[in-house]
């Protein structure tokens, strides 16, 4: 992870934690084994995946576009889907396999999502006219989706996103 992701990362979970007054929790591993390398990086591709199929789908439809911009939850309805997925600790009396959560994916998948918001600024400063549009659009959805994957990945109340997000209005 380079140091300008990991500061990025770091300084989102800061805000969070100074909103909440308090420290952010890790995620609940449950018994498990460790993933197979391989078995990692595809789930993390996966993930690449959905981001960029739903981001695509965004540009072309323009669907959840608001004044304001994107409506980043209602454009990354797949990608939000699978990071709850990985952090599922509960399933249903009838499920053939147990509960298995992995937040060491979802840190993965945290880390290329602050990776992209790291290109986007080096390319926003890079870019003018509709091509910079694109890129700030692109720079904003990827942006809030940081925040959505943490507040799920530190599993917070709703009540808690609402101060962070109350939170980050008034500071901006």
């Amino acid at each position: 992870m380079t140091d300008r992701v990991s500061t990025l990362l770091g300084g989102r979970r800061e805000r969070i934690e100074r909103a909440l007054g308090r420290a952010l929790e890790k995620p609940h591993m449950g018994p498990r084994t460790p993933l197979a390398p391989k078995t990692r990086g595809f789930l993390r591709e996966e993930a690449e995946d959905l981001y960029w199929n739903e981001l695509e789908w965004e540009h072309i439809t323009e669907e959840e576009a608001l004044e304001g911009g994107a409506l980043t939850e209602l454009a990354f309805p797949g990608f939000l889907a699978f990071i709850r997925g990985l952090l599922l600790t509960e399933v249903m009396p009838d499920a053939k396999a147990p509960a298995a959560p992995r937040p060491e994916v979802v840190e993965d998948i945290l880390s290329f999502l602050a990776g992209r918001v790291v290109e986007l600024e080096d390319g926003l400063a890079e870019s003018e006219g509709e091509a910079q549009e694109r890129l700030r659009a692109e720079l904003d959805m990827t942006s809030r989706l940081v925040d959505l994957v943490l507040y799920q990945f530190h599993q917070l109340a709703p009540a808690e996103v609402d101060r962070i997000e109350n939170d980050r209005r008034v500071r901006t």
